[in-house]
C-alpha cells in the first residue's frame, strides 16, 4: 500500500533554488514520488511512498521556516499513482496569471470542515466551485456555482462578467472550495483585493472534507477529480470509478469507453476531433510501450503524469 500525501503552503521562500535542491536531495533518498511545485509564494504538490518514508518527508519538509504547520491530506492507493520525482521551481506554485495576488498578505477564512455545511447552507451564501470545468463534472457540492473555466487563471476573468453588485460585495457570504485548499484562498485573496468583504474558503479543501466529515453528513454529490493516476477519488478516500484518456489527460467513463471514438491510451469522445493523425499514431506508439512494460512487470515513464492542478 503506497502512502499519498497531498500538501500546499502559501508562505515566504527566501531561497527558491536550494529549497528545491534540498527537497529533491531528501526525497529522492527516501524513494518518494509526485511533484512539488516550489515559489517564492510556497510550495505545492502531491508525494507518495511508503508509510514511513512519506511521514519522513513530511518531517524534512516541515522543517523550512514558515512551513512548520504546512496543509498535509492523506490518502492511500495500492498502486503508486507517481512514477518519477519531480521538484520544480515556479513563479507561482497555482497560477492565477496575477503576481499581485498574494495569499501571504491576504486571504479568505478558513473554514473547517466540520463547519463548512452550515456556511453552503446559508441562503445568503454565494457557493463557487473554484476548480476547472471537467472537475466540476464529476462532482461538486449541491448548489455549488460552476464557472466553468478552462484553467485557474481564468478564474479572474469570470468573476468580473458576473457584475457583482456593491450590495452582493459588502453584504453575501462568499464560500469557495477546491481540491486541496489551494486554489480556493488564491481565490479568495482575488475576491478581496476585489472587493468582496465576507469571504471564506474551505480548509483543506474537498479531500480534507472527505476525511472529517461523515458520508450521512455529506452534501458532496459524486466523486472528486484528483490529478494522479488514480483520476478520482470517492468519499471514503478510496479509488473512484473513472479512467483517464491519456490523449487529452480528461476523466472518462465506462459509457465513454463504448464509443467509437475511443482508442486506449489515445483518445476519447471529448479529444478524438481535436487531434491529428500523427498525434493519434503518437500517441499509439506511446501505448504499445506502455503495454509491453506491463507485460515485462515493470513501469513505462509517460510524458505528463502529475498531480499539480492545471493551472
Amino acid at each position: 500500500m503506497f502512502k499519498i500525501a497531498a500538501l500546499y503552503k502559501f508562505a515566504e521562500v527566501p531561497y527558491p533554488e536550494k529549497t528545491q535542491s534540498d527537497i529533491r536531495t531528501n526525497l529522492k533518498s527516501l524513494s518518494i514520488h509526485g511533484t512539488i511545485l516550489v515559489g517564492r509564494e510556497g510550495l505545492n504538490g502531491t508525494i507518495s511512498g511508503n508509510e514511513k518514508n512519506i511521514s519522513l518527508a513530511i518531517s524534512f519538509i516541515k522543517k523550512f521556516k514558515n512551513f512548520n504547520n504546512i496543509d498535509v491530506k492523506f490518502s492511500e492507493a495500492e498502486i503508486d499513482p507517481f512514477v518519477r520525482l519531480k521538484i520544480k521551481l515556479k513563479e507561482e506554485i497555482v497560477t492565477i496569471g496575477d503576481t499581485t495576488i498574494d495569499p501571504v498578505k491576504q486571504s479568505g477564512k478558513y473554514i473547517d470542515p466540520e463547519d463548512w455545511n452550515s456556511l453552503i447552507n446559508d441562503d445568503e451564501t454565494i457557493l463557487i466551485d473554484t476548480r476547472n470545468d471537467y472537475e466540476c463534472a464529476i462532482g461538486t457540492f449541491k448548489n455549488a456555482i460552476n464557472p466553468k473555466t478552462v484553467k485557474f487563471r481564468d478564474f479572474p476573468e469570470w468573476v468580473k462578467n458576473q457584475n457583482f453588485s456593491p450590495e452582493d460585495k459588502k453584504n453575501k457570504k462568499v464560500a469557495m472550495f477546491c481540491t486541496g485548499g489551494i486554489r480556493c484562498e488564491k481565490a479568495s485573496s482575488f475576491m478581496l483585493s476585489d472587493g468582496f468583504k465576507n469571504v471564506n474558503h474551505l480548509k483543506g479543501g474537498v479531500l480534507k472534507y472527505f476525511e472529517n466529515v461523515p458520508l450521512k453528513e455529506s452534501l458532496w454529490t459524486g466523486e472528486c477529480f484528483v490529478f494522479d493516476d488514480r483520476v478520482s477519488v470517492k468519499h471514503d478516500l478510496s479509488q473512484g470509478t473513472y479512467d483517464m484518456c491519456h490523449g487529452c489527460r480528461m476523466p472518462i467513463t465506462d459509457e465513454d469507453k463504448k464509443s467509437k471514438k475511443y482508442i486506449k491510451g489515445v483518445a476519447c469522445p471529448k479529444c478524438f476531433d481535436k487531434t491529428t493523425e500523427e498525434q493519434k499514431n503518437r500517441y499509439m506508439s506511446r501505448q504499445k510501450q506502455v503495454d509491453l512494460a506491463k507485460k515485462r512487470n515493470t513501469k513505462h515513464i509517460g510524458p505528463k503524469e502529475g498531480a499539480i492542478p492545471k493551472n
